[in-house]
């Protein structure tokens, strides 16, 4: 078991998670987390709330994010870890990312509306944060809110319809991955390729890896097959020296896998605190 426990990868309700800031810090400190990353979608507006939440308490907070990138036709996640998100430059193209990744989900919600689910578009902002992006995890939860809509809508082809390839999808193509690796190095940070086992096309990968020294996410729990591909994902990084990282990806009352569920080994850790400098 590690010594130090830790979540890496956990989001709240400044991006597409369920849960402010504040319940966030009250469950990390039942768990037991000793280090904590925020690391909501295209935004750190959570980051400052909760450093200043867990002050004193002995958990330690990471500020993070993490990117919609686009790789060959493929929709492909990036961590970026950080000491200071205290960047003009940081900050502005976080705010630029959050309006061009709104534009595609009310572009999708667009397309619903042709196929007969008349949610507005009014209904789904009211779902978000006034500082995260708008994105599809809102349309859901605007429907689930809707007694109207709640009780009729098929979830199974909803989620369907939303994903890579699905009736009501739209790519999100502003964000190449070359690109947001080096802006997250440029800026200070560390990038970390996340959950490489969800990627639908798996020959990229090498492809990925192969651009930039980046991180890993290896200690997961959503993919199937877990065990099995932990271990693959372990070997990957073991070969090429990157660095592994781990988390729940928890956003809420609706994920399979709570904060601090995923075990990750105090080596990942350490190396990820060593190369942001950050002390104890």
């Amino acid at each position: 078991m590690p010594s130090l426990k830790a979540d890496l990868h956990v989001h709240t309700n400044e991006s597409d998670g369920s849960l402010g800031v504040e319940e966030t810090i009250r469950i990390s400190l039942e768990k037991g987390l000793d280090i904590l990353a925020i690391t909501d979608h295209e935004t750190t507006a959570g980051v400052e709330k909760a450093q200043i939440l867990a002050k004193d308490t002995g958990l330690k907070i990471i500020p993070g994010f993490e990117l919609s990138t686009y790789y060959k036709d493929q929709e492909i996640h990036l961590l970026g870890y950080y000491k200071d998100i205290e960047n003009n430059r940081l900050q502005d193209k976080l705010n630029t990312l959050r309006n061009e990744r709104t534009a595609i989900t009310r572009h999708m919600v667009e397309k619903l509306n042709t196929m007969g689910l008349n949610v507005t578009w009014r209904a789904i902002e009211e779902s978000a944060s006034l500082n995260g992006v708008v994105s599809k995890s809102h349309i859901f939860y605007a429907l689930w809110n809707n007694d109207t809509y709640n009780n009729r809508v098929n979830w199974e082809d909803l989620a369907l319809w939303l994903k890579p390839g699905g009736m009501a999808y739209v790519p999100y193509e502003g964000n190449p991955f070359p690109e947001a690796v080096d802006f997250i190095y440029k800026t200070g940070g560390f990038p970390v390729l996340a959950h490489p086992g969800l990627i639908v096309d798996q020959t990229v990968i090498k492809d990925l890896l192969d651009y930039r020294p980046i991180g890993i996410e290896v200690y997961y729990g959503y993919w199937h097959d877990r065990d099995e591909k932990v271990a693959f994902y372990e070997k990957l990084a073991q070969r090429y020296g990157y660095m592994s990282t781990g988390g729940s990806d928890y956003h809420g009352f609706f994920s399979h896998i709570g904060i601090g569920d995923v075990l990750v080994p105090d080596t990942c850790i350490q190396t990820l605190k060593e190369y942001l400098e950050i002390d104890e």
